[in-house]
């Protein structure tokens, strides 16, 4: 029996913890997002894009909704958070790019929650 391994693969599972990590996040959401990155291909090589580039392709979007709009909400909600008005050096961003390539994976699965909540006010925002 032959087994294939893929490289590139191993080596984007690798950061993708990395990542993680130095986002702080748990071990549920982790393997959600990995699941889900390896379930939608167009969302795996976005997430790739980030890697190797350290921004947004822009290629996927959904229900009218890319990548980079979830990331600037996930910047706007969080300077309603903290009341602050603009992102400071104790903001995450890596957290926040995990976040939007979350909700992504989450709008995927839920279409209509997510039109919702992204219809709503942004005061009113409970992503």
């Amino acid at each position: 029996m032959t087994m294939i391994i893929d490289g590139r693969r191993l080596r984007v599972f690798e950061y993708f913890g990395q990542l993680c990590d130095y986002a702080g996040w748990n071990q549920e959401n982790k393997d959600f997002l990995w699941k889900k990155l390896l379930e939608y291909n167009g969302l795996y090589e976005e997430f790739v894009y980030y890697l190797e580039h350290h921004e947004f392709c822009g290629g996927l979007s959904f229900g009218g909704y890319s990548l980079i709009d979830l990331y600037v909400r996930q910047m706007e909600h969080y300077n309603l958070i903290h009341d602050i008005g603009k992102n400071t050096g104790n903001c995450n961003k890596e957290d926040m790019v995990l976040r939007a390539f979350y909700t992504m994976a989450a709008f995927f699965e839920n279409p209509a929650y997510y039109e919702e909540k992204l219809r709503e006010n942004p005061g009113m925002d409970r992503i």
